[in-house]
């Protein structure tokens, strides 16, 4: 069984689970998403309490959020929830470590350093009570949620892979159309030049017409002149 909250210190509420007891820790432990932010009372045994989060980074989740997390966490823990000032450490369920030799439940880290801390000073009614009114009771399969979770990050990944050869596709014919436009420019304009120079040749007379030889001129009337005056 996992148990379900919603803070509604953001909008959309977070999703907030956790599960019943150790054994129900395990299978959260092992079918856990990426999305998923992990959060534990330190140094004391409590309830593993995990955060969905939602397009955002476990970096800059809102305080008032964190603030949620924490003192739910506290609240579900034996020895925590009678203390004050306890440390409540989280890290994305990534980084989480489980080993063969662990006992049921426990876990640790492969990077230390991705481990945040935060102070509570006290239990907090107000917001214990108001997320214990959001609380219900679920039976999932954990792990046929994790396999249609990956199955639709798969298909998301092929939409977005197929638009981006589309796009690739279009860009491409797009310069193809450019480029023979621009050839059959070049052309037309190379012919047009062409037929430019020679007109204005025909007009300036640079033609080969003065190469053709006149006919010359006939002498016959002029002899006849000379033999009357004779």
């Amino acid at each position: 069984m996992v148990l379900y909250f919603s803070s509604t210190t953001v909008e959309p509420p977070a999703l907030i689970y956790m599960g019943k007891d150790k054994f129900e820790n395990e299978d959260l432990i092992k079918h856990g998403w990426p999305e998923d932010v992990w959060f534990h009372v330190d140094k004391l045994s409590s309830a593993h309490v995990y955060l969905r989060l939602s397009n955002q980074s476990w970096t800059n989740i809102p305080a008032a959020l964190v603030d949620d997390l924490a003192q739910l966490c506290k609240a579900n823990s034996i020895e925590g929830n009678k203390k004050d000032n306890v440390s409540i450490i989280y890290t994305p369920w990534s980084n989480l470590l489980k080993r063969g030799d662990m006992a049921t439940g426990q876990v640790s880290f492969k990077n230390p350093q991705l481990v945040k801390r935060v102070h509570v000073a006290t239990r907090e009614n107000v917001i214990v009570n108001r997320l214990n009114k959001t609380k219900r009771e679920e039976h999932p399969d954990l792990a046929l949620m994790r396999m249609d979770r990956d199955k639709e990050e798969a298909r998301a990944k092929r939409n977005q892979m197929r638009k981006i050869r589309e796009e690739e596709r279009r860009v491409q014919d797009e310069r193809r159309k450019l480029k023979e436009e621009s050839d059959y420019s070049r052309v037309f304009a190379e012919a047009a030049s062409r037929k430019h120079k020679k007109v204005s040749e025909n007009l300036l007379g640079d033609s080969d017409d003065d190469d053709v030889p006149v006919a010359a001129s006939s002498n016959r009337d002029d002899d006849d002149d000379f033999s009357d005056l004779l």
